[in-house]
């Protein structure tokens, strides 16, 4: 498949930043995108909640592992139906699946049916999570065109909801379990995905079947560049987990265990303001420039980590690391955009979100014992090594691998072209109404 790398916009484009992306899809769709991708940061904190309030925090573990495990392996899934049939049908079938099947765990934690039957039940939870955010990262892909600037801006307005969703969910998981019932943050997560999630899938920026015929045709979702850029996310995933765990260690060792999340919060924060930072001045640099840059920054900065010794150092630190986390997320997620087929952009977003869960359990089952055995500097080693790794990786990467289509799909249209010419007749393949 071919693309145009210009960075000039079309005739009449919109401008970049926060009023050219809210042109692009009107002002409603980034509200239904938040509040339907929010249960993704309130099901994993409700469930060790709920789980652990009832039985444990040995099956609340289990129960939500099963969840990430369902999710990792589910999202490709969801994201190649999307592309093959329409977001519209496949999201409005897995809100209500996944709303329907998170009810159904809840059913079952409160009448303390076996562990096998709760983990099946999140493994189900897992499959079925409708993948908002990956998928309005292709609509934002498919609405900007040509218009490298402005899919800058849209990329990096998206990623910070995804920063804003993470600080919000598990602080409103936390208030809901003390005030109301631990059962009440999955049960909040299914509504939001069954109102939420349909409204997003009804959304007039929603594209219709892409991929069918390119799938007959055998085009490649794997190249070098995504598999470069899969890995890195594997990588993200387990820096993130191991940090999290050496907060949560440290935080316990000190007896104060519930300053783990406001901790861990800091991180969100200085990631949003850095995403919001990259959505006003997108900047000019080349985004493998990008990558390369700001995961090394990222290395830099964990890591003050290994010489944390006090809760205050430890907020500094994690505060620290949240500058460069968002502005990662963006280049990593845009060079996806170059990188995977159009006719399967929605699955190629997805492979890279279930690289982040991917990662983030992998070093959860490593970080946690190591943590246990030797103290909560192991899990922030884990943290720092992966970051080092995927720096060094995107290093010797710099000028062999391409950010590009598979070969031998060099004769295929350009993304934009062909999301927007397999949309409905009547949408724009520019902007749409201020909904």
């Amino acid at each position: 498949m071919s693309r145009s790398t210009t960075s000039r916009p079309a005739a009449g484009a919109a401008p970049a930043g926060f009023r050219g992306v809210l042109a692009l899809g009107g002002r409603a769709l980034p509200v239904h995108a938040f509040l339907a991708r929010l249960p993704a940061a309130l099901c994993p904190i409700g469930t060790l909640l709920l789980i652990n309030d009832r039985d444990g925090i040995g099956d609340a573990g289990a129960v939500a592992s099963a969840l990430w495990l369902g999710q990792a392996l589910g999202g490709p899934v969801i994201g190649r139906l999307a592309d093959r049939r329409g977001h519209r049908p496949v999201l409005l079938v897995a809100c209500a699946a996944n709303a329907a099947v998170l009810c159904a765990l809840v059913a079952a934690v409160l009448a303390g049916l076996p562990l096998g039957a709760r983990m099946a039940l999140a493994v189900a939870a897992g499959l079925t999570v409708p993948q908002v955010g990956p998928l309005a990262r292709a609509r934002w892909a498919r609405l900007a065109g040509e218009d490298r600037a402005l899919l800058g801006s849209a990329l990096s307005f998206d990623t910070t909801l995804d920063e804003v969703g993470f600080v919000v969910g598990p602080a409103l998981a936390g208030i809901l379990a003390v005030t109301v019932h631990p059962a009440s943050a999955l049960v909040l997560a299914a509504l939001l995905i069954l109102v939420s999630g349909t409204l997003f899938a009804l959304h007039p920026s929603a594209p219709g079947p892409v991929a069918a015929a390119g799938a007959r045709a055998g085009v490649r979702l794997w190249s070098p560049g995504l598999a470069l850029l899969f890995t890195m996310a594997v990588l993200q995933g387990a820096a993130f987990s191991g940090a999290n765990t050496g907060v949560n260690a440290l935080a316990g060792s000190l007896g104060e265990g519930g300053a783990a999340g406001l901790i861990w919060a800091g991180m969100a924060v200085t990631s949003s303001v850095a995403g919001l930072v990259t959505v006003a001045r997108p900047g000019s640099a080349d985004l493998p420039v990008r990558l390369r840059w700001t995961v090394g920054i990222q290395a830099l900065l964990t890591l003050p980590l290994l010489a944390v010794s006090g809760l205050w150092g430890a907020a500094a630190a994690v505060a620290g690391i949240g500058l460069a986390v968002a502005p990662h997320l963006i280049a990593l997620f845009g060079l996806v955009e170059r990188t995977g087929p159009a006719e399967r952009m929605g699955e190629a977003m997805t492979v890279l979100g279930s690289g982040l869960i991917v990662g983030q359990a992998l070093a959860a089952a490593a970080a946690g014992p190591l943590a246990a055995a030797y103290g909560y500097r192991a899990a922030f080693a884990v943290s720092c090594g992966a970051v080092a790794a995927s720096a060094l990786l995107g290093a010797a990467a710099a000028g062999r691998v391409r950010f590009g289509p598979a070969a031998g799909d060099a004769a295929g249209p350009a993304v934009g072209d062909v999301l927007t010419r397999t949309s409905a007749p009547s949408e724009p393949s520019r902007g749409l109404p201020r909904s």
